[in-house]
């Protein structure tokens, strides 16, 4: 198992597979999505036979994609590939319970990912968590060995990177980033054209989540913390769909006072989901998760918990507080 390999080293096993498998987490966002159809549609056109996988299929705010028809949900006996390839998936577990099964017979694992708490599962591993998403490393990849970059996966791409980044505003965002977006408007990529589409065509439900979020958020810690939760008695009210949450932690981390803002979310199997962000690299909400068996960014972070979440959220809290008040 290689801790790090190079990117020559994963292109090569590349270029000799035949068919490949691209998958990416479960509850996918626009850095896993458009990861695995940005990379998918660049290896169907150097002559690859690509299957792109996902446990929870292709979220409604994702919907409007190139390439996002042929993403599959696990639902076969066997794949029988040559290769899989994991993006930005934190642990192996992540890609889901499906996908895993489907994948474990496969020959060779690629794990191409950002999130610095990755324990480089796969045979052949890329992280880099200097990254601010993994669109951004799959771009590099496929620029530096040539492999095909056209419209289609530019747009793919170009919304892995955006929403990772939170529209380029977080301090991950770096030179390159921009550099990338530029790379991309030269060759007549409709970034304003996309930005609309994920940021600006939201369903009325949407606003509805964030009415109920704005009434009912709670601070504590003088201001610093706010944290909302998140009801199955609330989605099912407003039928709630997969992507509907996406971007909600950035409203919250908009008020000014506010150090950190944590979503506690029911989910269907009895836990709670918490996603948990920091505007102060101190304040290091992945460690916090971590404590919950998550894990993610100093600065974005995820973990589930055990309901019920009134209870749940509490004990997350107390330390989130802890953690925020050590900074005092």
């Amino acid at each position: 198992m290689s801790a790090n390999a190079t990117t020559a080293e994963i292109v090569a096993a590349m270029r000799s597979a035949q068919r490949i498998a691209v998958v990416a987490h479960v509850r996918p966002d626009g850095d896993a999505v458009g990861s695995v159809l940005g990379l998918a549609l660049s290896l169907r056109a150097l002559g690859k036979d690509v299957i792109a996988l996902l446990e929870d299929g292709v979220p409604n705010n994702l919907a409007f994609l190139p390439g996002t028809e042929t993403v599959i949900q696990p639902g076969v006996a066997a794949l029988n590939v040559d290769l899989a390839i994991a993006l930005d998936t934190a642990t192996h577990e992540r890609i889901g319970e499906k996908c895993k099964a489907l994948l474990d017979p496969a020959p060779l694992l690629v794990n191409i990912d950002h999130h610095p708490t990755n324990p480089a599962y796969g045979q052949l591993n890329f992280i880099d968590s200097a990254s601010p998403a993994t669109g951004q490393i799959i771009y590099n990849l496929l620029s530096e060995h040539g492999l095909p970059i056209d419209d289609a996966v530019r747009q793919n791409l170009f919304v892995a990177i955006s929403t990772d980044t939170g529209s380029f505003q977080y301090s991950s965002t770096n030179a390159r980033t921009h550099r990338i977006v530029a790379e991309m408007i030269d060759t007549g990529l409709d970034t304003a054209r996309l930005a609309q589409l994920v940021y600006q065509s939201y369903p009325l439900r949407r606003l509805e989540l964030m009415r109920a979020m704005l009434n009912e958020m709670q601070f504590r810690a003088e201001g610093r913390i706010v944290s909302w939760q998140l009801t199955q008695q609330l989605m099912d009210k407003i039928a709630m769909q997969p992507g509907d949450t996406e971007g909600l932690n950035d409203t919250l981390r908009m008020i000014d006072s506010v150090v950190s803002c944590v979503i506690f979310e029911e989910t269907n199997d009895g836990k709670v989901r918490a996603s948990a962000r920091s505007k102060d690299s101190r304040v290091n909400v992945a460690d916090v998760c971590a404590q919950f068996g998550g894990g993610g960014h100093r600065m974005a972070a995820g973990a589930r918990l055990r309901g019920p979440i009134t209870e749940a959220a509490e004990k997350f809290l107390q330390i989130l507080e802890h953690e925020v008040r050590r900074i005092d």
